[in-house]
This record gives structure tokens, sequence and C-alpha cells, in this order.
């Protein structure tokens, strides 16, 4: 990925200063790609992951501060036994294999969402590359695991009451910065762009907080034909709007 952050050809004459510096992505259309060719629905969650790898891999070159995955949601637990496995199954196996590319790019891995339903085994790699790259100040990647958005804000607001339960916070002092501090990105900052391929038009519950000022990007392309040129293209979109927050002026990012 090199040490300097490159500019793609596509990119060359939009100023890096209008670039998104978060990008958060949906990635969807995993069973419809796998349909139309007759195969599996497995087969496009294995090619959808990568898709992942090489969006991962674009990102940490471009220099972007903060890519977000939407990698399995609280409801997709309801999906077929076996496809929950498979998923969790790939996810261990990729966290495993893509481990020092990880480490060696200087990416800083993190997960959001509850961690009780995850196997063990998942986990256990789940945690161990967290605890690894702790450290990198590259690229912040974050996956969002067993994550719904309506979830998280429900368990940020069990977490406040009961601060306030035990005295240690007074109802009056919850403000919004508050309110973030305990959602499971707390740390983290609110994407500038998210991107949602498939052509779906939907919030599907994810990050209903953070993405209140994000501007929004859908690709009709299904997720595992996603590929470099598709991520620029939305670069280039978010580039091309005027940002105002609510003024009369455009401006960089949210106040």
């Amino acid at each position: 990925m090199g040490d300097q952050p490159y500019i793609p050809d596509a990119l060359a004459d939009v100023p890096r200063e209008a670039w998104p510096k978060r990008v958060a992505i949906v990635m969807d259309g995993n069973g419809r790609w796998a349909r139309g060719r007759g195969l599996p629905r497995i087969e496009g969650h294995r090619r959808g992951g990568q898709a992942a790898r090489q969006i991962v891999e674009e990102s940490a070159r471009m220099g972007l501060g903060q890519l977000t995955l939407y990698v399995f949601s609280s409801e997709n637990w309801r999906r077929p036994a076996d496809e929950v496995r498979f998923l969790m199954e790939q996810l261990r196996r990729q966290l495993s294999k893509e481990r020092a590319t990880v480490l060696d790019n200087n990416v800083r891995f993190v997960v959001i969402g509850r961690r009780d339903r995850i196997p063990p085994e998942t986990l256990t790699e789940i945690n161990r590359l967290t605890a690894d790259s702790a450290a990198n100040t590259g690229l912040v990647l974050c996956t969002a695991i067993d994550y719904g958005g309506r979830q998280e804000i429900t368990d940020a607001a069990r977490h406040l009451a009961r601060r306030a339960r035990e005295g240690r916070l007074e109802p009056d002092e919850i403000t919004e910065e508050t309110v973030a501090g305990a959602l499971y990105t707390a740390g983290l900052t609110d994407p500038d762009l998210v991107i949602r391929t498939a052509g779906e038009m939907r919030l599907s519950n994810f990050l209903l907080w953070q993405l209140s000022y994000a501007e929004w990007h859908v690709t009709e392309t299904l997720w595992p034909d996603f590929k470099e040129a598709d991520l620029h293209a939305a670069i280039r979109d978010y580039a091309s709007r005027e940002r105002r927050f609510g003024g009369l002026e455009p401006q960089g990012g949210p106040p």
C-alpha cells in the first residue's frame, strides 16, 4: 500500500480536501449475485469477502481515515443456520488470513456491535486482531458485527440510565456528546459518506445516530462486483455536493 497515499487517476482532478475522510458501506447483493449465476448463496458471500478485501486495501492506499463495513446485522441471525455458520466461519478465516496485511499496513481494526452471540472461535480472532492493531495509526477499519442501530441506541440508554441511578450522572447533564460517548462507536468519528450497493434505498438499521449528516451514494452494482472504480465514483459524487448542515454556506463538516 506504500507509505504515501496515492491519488487514483479517476480522482486526479478532485482536490484531496474535497474527499470524504470517513466512509461507511452497506454491502448488499451477495445473494442476488449468486442467484443470478445459478450459484449457492454462500458463493456470493465468498465473493463478497474478496470485494471487501480489495476495498479495504484501496481505502488504505488512498489514505482514508476510517472505513466502516456493515458485515453482519443483528437481524442476520434470522437467516438459515447453515448460512450463518458459513458467514461466521468465513469471517474467522478472513481475519486470520488478512492479519499480516492489517498489521503490516498500519491499519487499526475495531468492531462495533454485541459480542455474546458470536461463536468463540470467531470472537477469539476478533479480539486478537483488535488488540494487536490497537496502536496502529493508519486507516481505522471498523467492522459492524451483530450490529443494529436501534439496539445500539437502546444499549446506550441503558448505560446512561444505570449511571444516573448510581448517582454518577444528572439527567440535565446528558448532551449529544454524552450519548455519543455511550454508543458502540465511542472514540470514532461519524462517517462523511455512506455507500449502499445493489440499488437499495433503505437505512437497514445502520448507524442511525452517526449518519445524521452523512451524504448517501447508492449504486446498482451488487457488492461482489463492487471494485475500486466504484469507490472512486462514489468519492467523486461526494466531492461534487455542497454540504451546508442547515446553514447557508457550504461547509467542510458538521459543527
